[in-house]
């Protein structure tokens, strides 16, 4: 059910770049901007009753246009938070996507098979956890665990966003996930500690000790303390996408939800990529062969 009154965009919201530049780094043939999200537009589709946030509207038109500006071939669009368990703005950017978009979707544990068969047919892959305290109500472990079992019949795989003094508390849950498990932005690490900080470490533990989780090396823009270029989140990304090559996304991550620095520019983050994964072999992997592989198989 909808706000009865109009959603206009928080006071403080910073929109998307409204000319982001050309980027220099060519992108390999099929290329996935694995992480990405729509919003609204809001007179068609209502933010959730219930979020944390109201933003501008950016809506399937403009990340598809996007898309096809930076060179991109397919996206994963993920559902965004201010939406709730409401994924009509998904699916329509899915059915009209031509079959270039894949999603992942927010639910309950009422869904019934009718409702993900639909959203399976329409493009949507896996399901999205969200343990961020200031985006989300907290929501019990055993409804996460009964909506895992609903999905793991369709093959589909559970996003689950948290941040680096969470995992602790986290992993025995992790480890109870029938599915592929993706983590988003690796797990937000404080990328003033050093790679060589515990906290880092035990990251890179949980993926070498399951080799059914995978890890978006995404939002540099979020986890830099330095700002652009984000030199300092280079080492993160970097140390995960050379010890585990096949289990790597990268995305945009536009229209930057809650961004309060500054707002990135989307060409210079695709310049990011060589910095993180250096060779045409890393990059196949984590910009074609990976998302092909979890998203179109």
């Amino acid at each position: 059910m909808a706000d009865d009154k109009p959603q206009i965009m928080d006071p403080d919201w910073l929109v998307f770049h409204p000319n982001p530049k050309k980027p220099d780094f060519q992108l390999p043939a099929g290329a996935v901007d694995a992480h990405c999200h729509v919003f609204g537009p809001a007179a068609e589709f209502p933010f959730a009753p219930e979020r944390k946030y109201t933003p501008c509207d950016a809506g399937k038109d403009k990340l598809f246009a996007l898309r096809d500006y930076l060179g991109f071939e397919r996206n994963v669009i993920v559902q965004a938070t201010c939406h709730g368990k409401d994924n009509r703005a998904l699916v329509d950017a899915l059915r009209h996507s031509d079959g270039k978009a894949r999603g992942v979707a927010s639910v309950g544990s009422d869904i019934s098979e009718a409702e993900l068969a639909d959203m399976h047919e329409a493009g949507v892959r896996g399901v999205r956890f969200n343990f961020v305290k200031r985006l989300v109500d907290a929501t019990p472990k055993e409804v996460f665990l009964s909506i895992a079992e609903k999905i793991a019949p369709l093959g589909w795989h559970i996003v689950v966003y948290f941040e680096a003094q969470d995992l602790a508390e986290l992993e025995p849950f992790l480890a109870q996930l029938p599915t592929t498990i993706v983590v988003d932005h690796m797990g937000r690490p404080d990328v003033t500690k050093g790679i060589d900080h515990p906290d880092f470490q035990r990251f890179l533990d949980l993926m070498a000790g399951n080799e059914r989780i995978w890890s978006k090396v995404t939002c540099p823009e979020r986890l830099s303390k330095q700002g652009p270029p984000y030199s300092d989140v280079v080492p993160y990304a970097k140390a995960v996408v050379e010890a585990f090559p096949d289990r790597v996304l990268w995305g945009t991550d536009w229209p930057h939800p809650n961004m309060k620095s500054h707002m990135p520019d989307d060409g210079a983050l695709v310049d990011f990529i060589p910095l993180i994964a250096p060779t045409p072999d890393l990059q196949l992997k984590l910009l074609v062969d990976n998302p092909n592989r979890l998203y179109w198989a």
